[in-house]
């Protein structure tokens, strides 16, 4: 759903780059919140696993495809306010490296597959979790529904903004109906994988899952045949154990890069939701060449190199490689800009000399 250059006119994204701004600006409080010493470096290999499954366009119907918008996934596993910068990070990065998604329009993709999919998603997410038992397959279900609705709302919401911005007079109705529709149908796939994906955390490291937070199971121990709850002592080297997460981070990283540097060779090269969407109801008639088109990774590919297989892989490849370093570079800095808002508040001040 990378709106392109050209498909909304300049007051309305410059007014969707001041939401998108403020969104962030937000966001960067209030991931200081959210971020510790071992969810920051996660944070940037989620940015990574997004940019790496995003580039696995999956068929839908008629001839359109679909790929992960990333935003739910993000909100669950880090967090709503650190969800939004993943996915912010991961539409620059596109954006400046690969053009995709215009620069222009940056603000209206942000907003629109940044916030709004964190924002329903994890307003769902937490709304079924207040209603179901507090165990980790509800935080799955609830990351699956969470994730299906949060796309057809983002569709919702850029036929709302083209209504107001578009460059092209077309029935918006029909936009709306073709959007909506076509988009609850990759809802399915991005819910599929959003909920495969929280899963396999969970059942390796709930702890690491900020939706999940508070609904770790105590060590059990089978005895006699039946399972009961392990001593404090027996439970306390396993949760030492849980400290760390360079395992989690290695796995998690190889596997965004396989997905990025082999996998993306055999997703579909069927136009996505927006792209059929637009070709169908002419919304592209005067869509802009990117101001990146001449990058040497323009298109997901490593310019002069002729062989299609070898050019995407190594284009996903650097890409998976640009957004961890970057993402990981942003997150620490928040995190320490907390270290030191910590250190800061608990210092105590100097009482002042009293004179005579």
């Amino acid at each position: 759903m990378h709106v392109p250059d050209g498909f909304i006119n300049a007051p309305v994204s410059v007014a969707a780059g001041v939401v998108a701004a403020a969104a962030v600006a937000v966001s960067l409080r209030g991931a200081r919140r959210e971020l510790d010493e071992r969810t920051a470096p996660l944070a940037g290999l989620v940015a990574a696993f997004i940019f790496a499954v995003q580039m696995l366009n999956f068929p839908v119907a008629a001839g359109t495809s679909g790929h992960l918008l990333g935003g739910a996934l993000a909100a669950i596993l880090v967090g709503p306010y650190t969800g939004v910068l993943c996915v912010s990070v991961v539409l620059l990065m596109q954006g400046i490296l690969f053009a995709d998604g215009g620069l222009t329009a940056l603000g209206v993709n942000v907003t629109v597959m940044g916030v709004v999919t964190v924002v329903v998603a994890y307003a769902i997410f937490r709304g079924l979790l207040g209603l179901l038992p507090p165990t980790r397959r509800s935080v799955t279900a609830a990351a699956f529904t969470g994730a299906l609705l949060s796309v057809p709302a983002a569709a919702a919401v850029f036929t709302l903004v083209y209504a107001v911005g578009g460059t092209t007079d077309v029935p918006i109705g029909k936009v709306f109906t073709a959007m909506v529709g076509v988009h609850v149908l990759i809802g399915i796939g991005e819910a599929a994988i959003t909920a495969a994906t929280v899963g396999a955390v969970i059942a390796v490291r709930p702890d690491l899952v900020h939706g999940a937070r508070g609904l770790a199971s105590p060590l059990k121990l089978r005895v006699g045949g039946e399972l009961v709850d392990a001593p404090a002592a027996a439970a306390e080297p396993a949760a030492a154990g849980a400290g760390s997460t360079k395992k989690v981070w290695v796995t998690g990283l190889v596997t965004a890069l396989v997905l990025a540097g082999f996998v993306s060779f055999y997703a579909s090269a069927n136009p996505d939701g927006l792209e059929k969407v637009a070709a169908d109801k002419g919304i592209d008639a005067k869509v802009e060449e990117h101001a990146a088109a001449n990058s040497p990774l323009a298109d997901y590919g490593v310019k002069d190199v002729d062989d299609a297989r070898l050019s995407g892989g190594l284009a996903g490849v650097i890409g998976v490689g640009v957004t961890v370093v970057a993402g990981t570079g942003i997150f620490w800095a928040v995190r320490r800009r907390r270290t030191e808002d910590l250190t800061a508040t608990s210092t105590p001040t100097a009482p002042s000399a009293s004179a005579g």
